[in-house]
């Protein structure tokens, strides 16, 4: 039998991708547990096959599926169901089995409209599916209303069996790291709070449920083993139990993996311990929900956390050198002009290195929504229309899109207004022990400007400066290879070539086999007309596609 886990894609793209491109590590820990089981089974992420849409039927065609699960997002449940009915075009006896977030919240909609989705899990699926997957395969469809925790149609009526268990301990689940590679990881399911504007709550349930840290650390092995040295710990709540992240951190340490990872926290689980411990262990960014600098907002989307929670975690977290991301929400209820400015006001109080900002949009599974059919007496129906979210100023006729709009773009001219004294205000721990880290992260955050987000827009000023002071702070802790790049490219950037060749030398003395030095050297001694010292350089990197340009452009000009 024949196992296809497809992540579809959304109706809308997005500017950054990494906001959809990854597959949710749900969908591995299901293709392991299969695969435990001895299925034949296949993750595919299809979360732009769209562009390329022929490859669809091509693909179904080829892999000749028996049953398909999707991992069903509100985002992309077009995508799942557009898939879907090219899977039964192409064969009707194939079983579509639709689960995730929307899924849970939408499972009847879904079964009533769609007549292409044959089951439903709702909520946590890995046993749900490999369930009915084994009753399929059996042909015993008498057995499948004993199965918990789905939803399927029986003589044209929708039935849902009883609710599945919450899996209690974690570590009984295998880890997906001994079949598939990826870079997203999770310690922990389930949140305590009751954010209105969050569903993961009801989804995951408020107990929290961990790994072990032996665990958890055994899964980064087995994908560290892999090659894979950067990961997203995905948890909605990282730092929730500080002991047992001190000892994953620790782990890591003794382990000596050279790796570095990313992670969310609430601003109340953060203490200078636990971020010591993290940034030794290769913490590089925390992403935090403030949602809005207005206290009034933040009690009416029930966030409960203080202003002085977020400006000792922003601080503390700028002390290590840990990038701070922060995440606020606007158009909330009883937005105005007024808590905008509250919120500028604790922008720049807590200085932000990454600042992402959302107009509230209201999901299925959230208090938001629940408080928007009562009052407007709305149904599931809306989710027929092709929207991904439905933005609270839509349901709210003190609000207009507009105003929203105008709220949006305050907030960002502000926030690109006084990035620099943000990055100028950086404060770092003096402790040797950290003196490499700290040149690690200034010169990233200098990558930022020089030619990353930031340098791509236009509101923020000297951002060349910026990024080459950031260098140069960062050399003045600890040899970094980032940093003499960075130095290098902007030299060249101001044709000041025989100064790019300079720093980039000092920096291959010391990296001599960074790709990129070699690389950026070379070209800037082409650009002085030195190729047969250019030549030597590049012709280290002849696998480049890159590099194999440059080289036939040095013996061009030289006349071989």
């Amino acid at each position: 039998m024949k196992i296809l886990l497809i992540y579809p894609y959304p109706l809308y793209d997005r500017s950054q991708e990494e906001d959809i491109r990854p597959v949710p590590i749900g969908v591995y820990y299901i293709g392991a547990l299969l695969k435990e089981n001895h299925y034949d089974v296949e993750v595919l992420n299809w979360y732009n096959i769209h562009k390329t849409p022929q490859r669809i039927a091509e693909v179904l065609i080829e892999k000749k599926p028996d049953i398909i699960g999707f991992s069903i997002l509100n985002a992309n449940r077009w995508g799942g169901i557009e898939i879907a009915q090219i899977a039964k075009e192409i064969n009707p006896h194939v079983k579509i089995v639709f689960g995730g977030v929307a899924a849970t919240f939408l499972w009847k909609h879904f079964l009533k409209h769609f007549p292409q989705i044959d089951f439903v899990v709702i909520g946590e699926g890995e046993y749900a599916f490999l369930n009915l997957v084994k009753s399929i395969e059996k042909g015993n469809h008498r057995n499948i209303k004993n199965i918990k925790g789905i939803a399927f149609r029986k003589k044209g009526k929708i039935v849902r069996t009883k609710p599945g268990e919450l899996i209690q301990n974690l570590d009984d689940l295998p880890i997906p790291a001994k079949y598939f590679e990826y870079q997203h990881v999770v310690f922990s399911r389930g949140c305590p709070w009751k954010c209105t504007f969050c569903g993961s709550p009801r989804f995951w349930g408020r107990k929290i449920r961990f790994h072990s840290p032996e665990n958890f650390v055994s899964h980064i092995e087995l994908l560290y083993n892999k090659g894979i040295t950067f990961f997203y710990v995905s948890d909605d709540n990282f730092t929730i139990n500080k002991n047992k992240v001190i000892e994953i951190c620790k782990a890591i340490i003794d382990k000596d993996f050279k790796i570095v990872w990313v992670a969310i926290s609430r601003v109340s689980y953060i203490d200078e311990e636990i971020l010591y411990w993290m940034r030794k262990a290769g913490c590089i960014q925390i992403s935090y929900g403030v949602e809005s600098g207005s206290e009034k907002i933040r009690d009416l989307l029930n966030k409960n956390i203080t202003t002085h929670q977020i400006t000792n975690a922003f601080a503390l977290t700028h002390k290590y050198g840990i990038l701070s991301r922060a995440y606020f929400i606007y158009g909330s209820p009883e937005e105005s002009w007024e808590t905008i400015q509250d919120t500028i006001d604790l922008i720049n109080q807590i200085k932000p290195l990454i600042c992402v900002l959302y107009i509230l949009e209201i999901y299925p599974g959230t208090r938001l929504y629940s408080d928007l059919q009562k009052k407007f007496s709305v149904t599931d129906e809306i989710w027929l229309k092709r929207i991904e979210g439905i933005c609270y100023f839509e349901t709210d006729p003190n609000m207009s899109q507009e105003s929203v709009f105008a709220f949006g773009k305050r907030l960002r001219t502000e926030l690109y207004k006084n990035i620099h004294h943000f990055v100028e205000s950086v404060n770092l721990v003096d402790k040797e022990e950290f003196h490499e880290m700290h040149s690690d992260f200034l010169s990233r955050l200098g990558l930022t400007f020089s030619h990353g987000d930031y340098s791509n827009i236009d509101a923020i000023k000297d951002k060349n400066k910026i990024a080459e002071e950031l260098f140069n702070k960062s050399l003045s802790y600890y040899p970094n290879y980032r940093a003499y790049l960075g130095l290098g490219i902007i030299k060249q950037k101001r044709k000041e070539f025989e100064g790019a060749v300079k720093i980039l030398s000092e920096g291959i003395e010391l990296f001599p086999e960074s790709e990129e030095l070699n690389l950026c050297l070379g070209i800037n001694l082409m650009n002085l007309r030195d190729y047969n010292r250019a030549l030597s350089y590049l012709l280290k990197l002849q696998h480049s596609e890159e590099a194999a340009y440059y080289i036939t452009k040095c013996y061009e000009e030289l006349g071989d």
